[in-house]
C-alpha cells in the first residue's frame, strides 16, 4: 500500500532544518503506527513538490532515514518503511492540544447512560460463543451474495450505485417485499406504506421520533430489547414497562393514558414468547379502546423450523393501527443493516421525511443487492439451510441442558436462534458472565433487559447462532459446573 503525499505536511512552527523536519515527520508516522512495514513513501520529486522544497532535501532526509533502518529501498522502485522499523502494533496518535471545553455544559441532550450490553468485538475467537445475533460464516452463502454485489455495481444498475434517491427507496426491493416477504405474514401493502431502514434499531428509532414526546406515553414489554428501551428514554416520553408473562405481553395491564404499545408478538425478547392468536386479538380490542398505536417487531419469524409461525399482528388489523417493523439482520448477516417498515401512509411519509434529513437512504447498492439475492432464490435457499442447522444445534442444546439440570424459562414456540434460560435464585448472572468468559464460553447476561431499580440477576440468554454444534455439550457442562 503507498502512503499518500497528501498525509505530509511542515509544521509552520517547528524547529531545525527542513532536511530535519521531513526526516522527523516521517519518523514520529512510523514510531506512532500510523505507516506500517511495507508500506512505499511517495517519491522523492512527488513530495518536494507537495511541500514546496527542493527534491534534494527530501532526497537527503530519505537518506538519512535508510541508514537509520527507519526505511528500506527497493531499487528503482522507490523507498518503503522497514520490516525492521519500530513500529507498534496499532496507531497512536500523536499529542494533541488540551481540551478545554467544558462539555458537561456544552452538551444539551444525552444519549449514553442506559446499560446496554457490549458484545465483544472477537467473539468469535471464544471457544464457546453463546453469543445471540451474530451470523455464521458457515451458513452464509458468500458465493451467490458476491455475485449479487458485482451485479448490483454493473454498468447497467449505475444509478442505483450512485444516484441520490433523496427520500426514496430500491423499486426492486420494495417491490419484493411487498409481493413476497410481507404476504407470508399476512400484510398486503402499496410501495407508499413501505419504508426501508438501517435494520430494525433504525425503524424503532423513526417510529419512537415521529409518535412520541414527552406528553405522550409509551408501553413496553418488561423485560425487553434493551436498546429499545435506549430508544424511548431518548424520546422523552413516559414509559410504562409491563411484565410479561408466558404468552408474552398481557393487554390488560396496558395503563389507560398508553399512546404507543412497542411489542414483539411472534417472538418475545428476550424470553422467546409466543403470543396465542387469542391473546393478539384482545391487544388489538384494547389498542383500539385507548385509541392507542402498536409497533409490531416481528424478527425472526424466517426461523420457524418447529411449527408455523403465529400470524402476525398486522396481518390481524383491521384499523390501520399496528406499524410493522421487519428485518434482514437475523436471516441474512446483521452488518447488513437493512430491515423495512409497514405502516399507513401519513406515518411512512412523515417517518420517510424524518430519515431523509438525517440519512437520505440506505445505501443504493446494498439495496439493489439484497434485491438481487432475495428474487434470485438465494435468500430462501439460506433461509433453510440455516433452520436445519439451528434445528439440530436446538436438539443438541436442549438435550445438554436437561442433562445437566439446567433450566429453560423460555424456548420459543415456532423455533428461533435462543434459548432465555434461568439460573438458582440469588445467582448474579453478570458475575456469572465474566467467570464464563476467562474460561472461553460468552453468554448474556439477563438483568439488563429489565426496567426499574428491583431487577432479577438470575436469568441469561443462550444464543445458538454462532456456535458449532460440537462445542454446544461441552460447553453446556461448563456452565453447569460454574452453577
Amino acid at each position: 500500500m503507498a502512503i499518500s503525499v497528501d498525509t505530509f505536511f511542515l509544521n509552520p512552527d517547528a524547529q531545525g532544518t527542513l532536511q530535519a523536519q521531513i526526516q522527523q515527520m516521517i519518523a514520529e508516522g512510523i514510531l506512532s503506527g500510523r505507516f506500517h512495514r511495507g508500506e512505499k513513501l511517495p517519491s522523492s520529486r512527488k513530495l518536494a513538490g507537495h511541500l514546496g522544497v527542493s527534491r534534494i532535501t527530501v532526497t537527503l532526509a530519505y537518506t538519512e532515514l535508510l541508514a537509520n533502518d527507519y526505511l528500506t529501498s527497493r531499487g528503482r522502485s522507490g523507498y518503503y518503511v522497514s520490516e525492521n522499523a519500530p513500529v507498534p502494533p496499532t496507531y497512536t496518535p500523536p499529542d494533541r492540544p488540551l481540551d478545554r471545553v467544558d462539555w458537561a455544559r456544552a452538551i444539551s441532550h444525552r444519549f449514553t447512560g442506559g446499560d446496554t450490553p457490549q458484545k465483544p468485538r472477537n467473539w468469535s475467537s471464544f471457544r464457546y460463543p453463546f453469543i445471540y445475533g451474530q451470523a455464521d460464516p458457515t451458513l452464509f452463502d458468500h458465493a451467490n451474495w458476491r455475485l449479487c454485489a458485482l451485479r448490483a455495481l454493473g454498468q447497467k444498475d449505475f444509478s442505483s450505485l450512485t444516484a441520490d434517491y433523496y427520500d426514496q427507496d430500491d423499486p426492486l426491493l420494495v417491490e419484493f417485499i411487498a409481493r413476497h416477504t410481507l404476504p407470508r405474514r399476512g400484510i398486503a401493502a402499496r410501495p407508499e406504506e413501505i419504508l426501508i431502514t438501517m435494520g430494525a434499531q433504525n425503524a424503532l428509532w423513526l417510529a419512537a421520533q415521529v409518535l412520541l414526546d414527552d406528553t405522550r406515553t409509551a408501553a413496553v414489554e418488561d423485560p425487553c430489547y434493551h436498546a429499545l428501551r435506549d430508544v424511548l428514554v431518548q424520546s422523552g416520553c413516559r414509559l410504562a414497562p409491563i411484565r410479561v408473562d408466558a404468552d408474552g405481553l398481557p393487554p390488560e395491564s396496558l395503563p389507560p393514558d398508553t399512546d404507543v404499545v412497542f411489542s414483539t408478538p411472534s417472538h418475545q425478547s428476550p424470553t422467546t414468547a409466543t403470543m396465542p392468536l387469542a391473546r393478539r386479538r384482545a391487544l388489538l380490542a384494547r389498542a383500539s379502546d385507548l385509541d392507542a398505536l402498536i409497533v409490531e417487531d416481528d424478527y425472526e419469524f424466517e426461523l420457524s423450523f418447529l411449527a408455523a409461525p403465529s400470524p402476525a399482528l398486522k396481518s390481524l388489523d383491521r384499523d390501520g393501527r399496528v406499524i410493522y417493523v421487519g428485518s434482514f439482520s437475523k436471516s441474512l448477516c446483521p452488518g447488513l443493516r437493512l430491515g423495512y417498515m409497514v405502516g399507513s401512509e401519513p406515518f411512512i411519509r412523515q417517518a420517510r421525511a424524518l430519515r431523509a434529513s438525517v440519512l437520505r437512504h440506505p445505501p443504493g447498492h446494498i439495496q439493489r443487492a439484497a434485491a438481487y439475492f432475495l428474487s434470485l432464490g438465494h435468500y430462501d435457499a439460506q433461509i433453510r439451510r440455516m433452520s436445519r442447522s439451528l434445528h439440530e444445534r436446538r436438539k443438541i442444546i436442549e438435550t445438554a441442558i436437561s442433562e445437566h439440570g439446567l433450566t429453560i424459562a423460555g424456548s420459543g414456540v415456532y423455533g428461533g436462534s435462543s434459548l432465555w434460560m434461568r439460573a438458582p435464585d440469588g445467582t448474579d448472572s453478570t458475575a456469572l458472565a465474566m467467570d464464563l468468559a476467562r474460561d472461553g464460553v460468552l453468554i448474556e447476561p439477563g438483568t439488563p433487559f429489565f426496567s426499574g431499580p428491583d431487577r432479577p440477576t438470575q436469568f441469561y440468554r443462550l444464543g445458538y447462532s454462532s456456535i458449532p454444534a460440537a462445542r454446544i455439550a461441552p460447553g453446556i457442562a461448563r456452565i453447569a459446573q460454574r452453577l
